[in-house]
């Protein structure tokens, strides 16, 4: 293969960026079009020759073209085209003779790079200071037009100069032997490396991070969906408002507590832009617990409530995907994007989203919330046609003026509750579902839902049976060992955060004793768990054992009673309902710490829900009926040595000593 042939393989001017040449002027855009026409000529196998007499164009600058033409410019990419513009730089230029001791104005072009080339210690004080932020940008806008001006220079001079005469340079060397002693070479050179990345730029003019970047061709990670429930978006979102939680005491008595913000967490579709489900959290920071509830949430069918609020209901066209369109009802997804939280990104979560779910989970780059911005937006309407609206309103920032004009000044009265809340964003996001969205041409979520699911009939996929019924497996399994106290009488059973936990076929099953069950939690309510054996067979619910049956709880707030038990126990104080004596521990500190009312507040909505039936009660272990004792055979007592065989007919049977177990000892 000869030389020139070897040399067209490699060029391919299709990559090449090309130049508006149109606009140009006559003389200039003939003169663009004849070099053009040249190198085209070239790479198509005309003979040089030939091109030096069709176009008059030397070879040796058509060599020199094509060498520039394959040059990396300074954005990233080929010069291409560009190279055979009229006086383009492919280089910078180099001085090569010395700064002379008596320069004259417009003489020292080249000097101050010169100067740092001699001096390297020079440039690397210099990217310090850079560094440092010692010198910094600033965006100004003039006659209409944007500019960047450069802050700190004339400090940075005089230390610059310092560090000139310390390199051993005299009055009669550049740049001291100058009117301006190089003050605006060193401005140019400054704005050049602050300017030649956007990174250096913004974080010099004080950007936290860095935000815009388009998302590659071809990449996984693209904003736009096609279909519903081909991608979601998870986010959490502290509401910026001020709280109240109302506790009625048993005289009748109204008390009111002030409480720490709250915690939104919401998974909203891409496509339809509509909130599939979410989960409203009463603490400083939400928990795994709380992002795999939210996606329980999102997956079962929505149940409609019953507002209190005068004046709130459901409209005609508001709620939920899975509410109005009951096909919906444990509908999957495809792929999932959350941020970088702890809680997002927990064995547990990850498990649950990438295993149960069978989606992908994609937390993208770190203080980017731009990739997120379906979810970021919609917390943006939120915050405007709710939070910003009620008193009480913290504000975004804290000079923002509505947080000084919705402040109550301490008047409990004017605070929203915590019951209210939980309407108003029950009914905010129902009527956000049924509110017109431009993103959508001005159609609803829902009703662009239903366009998909029904008009399209667009392919979905559904959570299977077996696992709609066991949502608990989304979180990890314990493994707890089965103990019972055979001289003692004490039948089969589990011991886990401090309480036991049986039922009536585990109570039943002796030979289980010893052996290892997995245990999966209610994140929501302690008072059932589902146990499994260690082949995988269902063993059923187990039900709690003593007091803490009676309240429902979960297990943040079941440790917390415990330790309160332990310091009370110190104490010398004996509780006859643990939960009793948390909630009035909290009800007195409630009265100055708002972290007591926000851990009281959770615990009361524990306690309502359970009452109004939104969480689970745990079953109570049934009494098995005398034909089902007799369909089971006689069960020996274990407290007596006579057996039923050994009683005659007309014996009485003698009476045992009465033992009650209260299943937990505090």
């Amino acid at each position: 293969m000869s030389r020139r042939n070897a040399q067209l393989q490699a060029i391919d001017v299709s990559t090449w960026p090309t130049v508006a040449y149109t606009q140009f002027d006559d003389t200039t855009r003939h003169m663009f079009e004849k070099r053009v026409h040249a190198v085209m000529a070239y790479v198509q196998g005309e003979s040089v020759k030939q091109i030096e007499h069709s176009t008059g164009i030397n070879r040796r600058q058509l060599y020199r073209w094509l060498e520039r033409a394959g040059a990396i410019h300074s954005d990233g990419r080929l010069f291409g085209f560009r190279a055979l513009l009229r006086y383009a730089r492919s280089t910078d230029y180099v001085r090569m003779c010395a700064v002379p001791d008596n320069i004259e104005p417009g003489g020292a072009a080249g000097a101050f790079s010169q100067l740092l080339e001699r001096y390297p210690t020079l440039s690397d004080w210099l990217h310090q200071q850079i560094r440092q932020r010692k010198v910094w940008l600033e965006e100004v806008s003039s006659d209409g037009a944007l500019r960047t001006r450069l802050r700190g220079l004339e400090a940075l001079h005089q230390s610059f100069l310092g560090q000139c005469r310390a390199v051993g340079l005299s009055g009669t060397d550049y740049p001291l032997n100058t009117g301006e002693r190089g003050i605006r070479s060193l401005s140019r050179h400054l704005k050049d490396e602050l300017l030649r990345s956007f990174g250096n730029a913004a974080r010099s003019a004080g950007a936290s991070h860095l935000k815009g970047l388009p998302p590659r061709d071809g990449g996984a990670r693209t904003l736009a969906a096609t279909r519903p429930y081909q991608t979601v978006e998870f986010h959490g979102h502290r509401l910026d408002i001020r709280l109240k939680i109302v506790v009625h005491d048993p005289l009748g008595f109204v008390h009111e507590f002030e409480m720490e913000r709250v915690w939104l967490l919401v998974i909203i579709d891409v496509c339809t832009r509509a909130v599939l489900g979410y989960h409203l959290v009463l603490a400083r920071e939400y928990s795994r617990y709380d992002v795999i509830k939210t996606i329980e949430n999102a997956l079962e069918p929505h149940r409609a409530r019953t507002f209190s609020i005068p004046g709130l209901a459901y409209g005609p066209h508001d709620g939920f995907p899975s509410q109005r369109l009951p096909e919906l009802a444990y509908a999957t997804w495809e792929w999932i994007r959350l941020d970088n939280a702890r809680a997002n990104l927990a064995n547990e979560t990850l498990t649950a989203l990438c295993e149960f779910v069978g989606c992908l989970a994609d937390a993208g780059p770190k203080y980017s919330p731009d990739e997120r911005p379906y979810i970021e937006r919609f917390f943006g309407t939120i915050a405007s046609r709710l939070s910003a609206r009620l008193p009480g309103y913290t504000g975004s920032n804290p000079w923002d003026l509505r947080r000084a004009l919705a402040n109550p000044r301490g008047n409990l009265r004017l605070y929203v509750s915590i019951d209210e809340l939980d309407e108003l964003i029950e009914f905010a996001i129902a009527n956000y579902n049924g509110t017109p969205h431009s993103g959508l041409n001005n159609v609803t979520p829902l009703e662009a839902m239903e366009y998909f699911v029904r008009g399209k009939q667009t392919l979905l996929t559904w959570l299977a049976h077996y696992h709609r019924r066991s949502l608990c497996l989304m979180q990890s399994a314990r493994r707890c060992r089965v103990c019972a106290y055979l001289d003692q009488g004490v039948r089969p059973h589990i011991n886990l955060y401090t309480a036991r936990y049986t039922n009536s076929v585990l109570a039943r099953s002796t030979h289980l004793i010893g052996q290892e069950v997995l245990v999966y939690l209610n994140a929501n309510d302690l008072r059932s768990v589902r146990a499994f054996l260690p082949d995988g067979t269902e063993l059923g619910e187990l039900d709690v054992q003593g007091l803490w049956r009676m309240i429902p709880h979960n297990l943040k707030l079941r440790r917390e009673i415990c330790r309160q038990m332990r310091i009370r126990r110190r104490r010398g104080v004996v509780d006859t309902n643990p939960i009793e004596a948390y909630v009035k521990e909290k009800f007195e500190q409630a009265k100055k710490s708002r972290k007591a009312a926000t851990e009281l507040a959770h615990t009361m909505r524990l306690i309502t829900s359970a009452q109004a039936g939104d969480l689970p009660v745990a079953p109570t272990v049934p009494r098995p009926e005398p034909e089902t004792i007799e369909s089971l055979g006689p069960v020996p007592d274990i407290r007596s040595t006579e057996t039923p065989e050994d009683r005659s007919p007309g014996t009485r049977a003698r009476p045992r000593r009465l033992s009650i177990g209260t299943g937990q000892v505090f």
